[in-house]
């Protein structure tokens, strides 16, 4: 905070804002008398008439006194903001003051409360790793079987585009050779809608048989984690139902501690802010005191006021 000249005798805020503006008012008059001073005028005579083409405008004589009187003004001006600037800070550094009642009695800490550390529940890969060396690779080569005859077989797959395809080929087509010139090209279909069907239905069941079997292999995996996961969560339950009593009696005794220091925060919070209410109204009735060098210009003014 920088140093002030604020005490309980001197101007009121009102006052030295007043005389701070009267300040502004007569450094403007002064500025206006020494703005547009020149060197020389000049005139013209056109036959017997005069023409001032430039307004002489010389120094006035008085220019060093209105240059320290201007000076003078705004210094006190200066001095006045000053103050009432400092008295606002520190009447609002004062309203920002915060109580923390923590800093000068620590709040109650609560003990530590019983943590259950809970076995994990187990995922798809603990399932797997249930099954027998066989069914494992029983079900590696079911699924083998299942993928690549289901993308052969399925939509937009090899024998699903030949059937789509066969019966919009047509047995013969043109194919230009030369420029204006068609030749005959031969089409041969080499496959009938009744094999490509035939073959889809022994796909489609041999598909059917090895997709089972992963189905199967997958159920068992599914039911064997949530048969074990049901058994980890029961025996987490148990454990966590005796950390609770354990700690619903740790928290009722801190809850107690709590109240009673948040009935002397109150206490004390009341006591802190009866206080700075006080400060605030001391700070609030604070005036400037006028320093020795800027009193002339305060009495010149001042006498205005009265």
């Amino acid at each position: 905070m920088k140093k002030h000249s604020l005490s309980p005798k001197g101007l009121s805020l009102s006052q030295a804002q007043s005389i701070s503006n009267l300040c502004n008012q007569r450094c403007r008059d002064i500025q206006f008398k020494l703005e547009g001073i020149n060197n020389t005028s000049k005139t013209l005579k056109v036959g017997t008439e005069t023409y001032i083409q430039e307004q002489a405008q010389p120094l006035p004589t008085d220019t060093v006194a209105l240059l320290q009187e201007k000076s003078r003004l705004h210094a006190t001006q200066a001095f006045l903001m000053e103050n009432m600037k400092l008295k606002n800070q520190l009447i609002n550094d004062k309203q920002r003051e915060n109580f923390d009642y923590s800093k000068i009695v620590p709040q109650p800490e609560r003990e530590q409360l019983y943590k259950v550390v809970k076995d994990g529940l187990v995922g798809e890969e603990w399932g797997w790793e249930q099954l027998s060396k066989e069914e494992i690779n029983e079900y590696l080569e079911a699924e083998a079987y299942a993928a690549h005859i289901g993308q052969f077989i399925h939509k937009g797959g090899t024998l699903d585009s030949l059937r789509q395809e066969l019966p919009s080929i047509k047995t013969l087509e043109w194919m230009e050779v030369e420029v204006g010139k068609k030749t005959p090209l031969k089409v041969e279909i080499h496959h009938t809608q009744e094999q490509l069907s035939a073959l889809h239905e022994e796909l489609a069941t041999l598909h059917r048989g090895y997709e089972m079997r992963v189905n199967y292999f997958k159920a068992k995996v599914k039911n064997a984690v949530t048969a074990e996961n049901a058994k980890i969560s029961m025996e987490n339950e148990v454990a966590q139902a005796d950390a609770n009593e354990l700690n619903k009696k740790i928290t009722a005794e801190f809850h107690l501690k709590l109240d009673t220091w948040h009935a002397d925060e109150k206490k004390a919070a009341h006591k802190f802010e009866t206080e700075r209410q006080k400060e605030i109204a001391l700070l609030s009735s604070l005036k400037i005191e006028i320093a020795p060098r800027f009193q002339p210009v305060i009495d010149m003014f001042l006498e205005k006021l009265i």
